[in-house]
């Protein structure tokens, strides 16, 4: 392993002046630096991240929790947090979650004990006002920022999150603009506050267009493909007469057009199909789903970002980034005719 006295003796100066070369102190000129810095990268040397921690009191190591790598969402929002560490020095240690708390607040010790300079959290939600482990963190005053929204256990720190209210109008507003006036809602997990914004961006939208909201047309479907798939059964079984279906998220309205093209429905010529999030199937599902494209490379940069200005003793405001309606092929104009309420009649 190359020392600084190896780049000292090569370079015929002392250690001290490699050493504050490698620190990139001003009292080197810049020629010395050029000319250090060159034969330190021509022998191979790597600082001694450690020894510099504790020199320093960083370790230069910042912490992510988040549900799952392959999540759609999170794995564009992990590439650019990554991107975005890499470029300013850091390196980034991925912990995953798998949405449980007992798991959660176990990574985010572990992480708490390797003497992380800064966490960005998923955060597991729970129906409580507060977490032990979230006052844990409170006390250790480690820069953090929150992934998403934050609720009442984690309202004390600065969050970035995508406006999942005004993206679920736009949706709504695009069926309503196509005549749709039967629109039924296919709802994510009532505890989590993205969902319960979602749903209330389809309830403003179908008030702000004099329209009431026919508690009927809304059902509760998780957040999965097979989650979708039942919700669009039920929606059969109980014979209610929609032309559209506006789902939570893009897994969902996929799981409930395979249940509506199996039971030989046309979409959109029978039925409009929209989603949320633009995840990479969403574009080329049989039918292209119109979605609300999350912005989740921008959501990555906007939390690193957030994250380095905590830790450079700012206290930042916390971010709502914009959404953005793709209109593609599953949604149209409201079918003539009786075709759609025949179809229920005969599921």
């Amino acid at each position: 392993m190359i020392r600084l006295k190896d780049i000292a003796q090569q370079a015929g100066v002392s250690v001290m002046t490699v050493s504050k070369v490698l620190r990139d102190a001003p009292d080197i000129s810049a020629e010395t630096k050029a000319r250090i810095r060159l034969l330190a990268h021509q022998m191979g040397y790597v600082p001694d991240i450690l020894a510099q921690g504790l020199r320093t009191r960083k370790t230069k190591l910042l912490g992510a929790v988040i549900p799952s790598v392959t999540h759609p969402v999170f794995a564009r929002v992990l590439l650019a947090m990554e991107d975005r560490a890499h470029t300013a020095g850091y390196e980034l240690v991925v912990a995953h979650t798998l949405s449980q708390t007992d798991r959660e607040e176990l990574v985010i010790r572990r992480l708490i004990s390797r003497r992380v300079d800064g966490l960005l959290i998923s955060p597991v939600h729970r129906p409580h006002s507060t977490a032990a482990v979230y006052e844990e963190l409170q006390r250790t005053g480690i820069p953090t920022v929150i992934l998403g929204p934050t609720t009442a256990f984690c309202s004390s720190f600065s969050c970035v999150q995508g406006d999942e209210f005004q993206g679920a109008y736009a949706c709504t507003r695009h069926l309503l603009e196509l005549g749709h006036q039967r629109i039924a809602f296919f709802s994510g997990p009532s505890l989590l506050s993205w969902s319960r914004d979602r749903l209330e961006g389809y309830h403003r939208a179908m008030r702000d267009a004099g329209l009431s909201v026919d508690d009927r047309l809304v059902f509760n479907a998780g957040g999965s493909i097979e989650e979708g798939i039942k919700a669009a059964e039920q929606m059969l079984a109980e014979g209610v007469q929609a032309t559209a279906v506006q789902a939570v998220n893009d897994q969902v309205a996929i799981g409930a057009a395979n249940t509506f093209f199996q039971k030989g429905w046309q979409i959109p010529e029978n039925l409009s199909v929209a989603g949320f999030g633009n995840f990479l199937i969403s574009e080329y599902y049989r039918v292209p789903l119109t979605t609300v494209r999350q912005p989740k490379h921008r959501l990555g940069t906007a939390a690193m970002e957030m994250l380095l200005r905590l830790m450079g003793s700012e206290k930042p405001p916390s971010v709502k980034l914009p959404a953005e309606l793709i209109v593609r092929q599953s949604t149209a104009a409201v079918p003539q005719g009786n075709a759609v309420q025949s179809a229920v009649g005969s599921s």
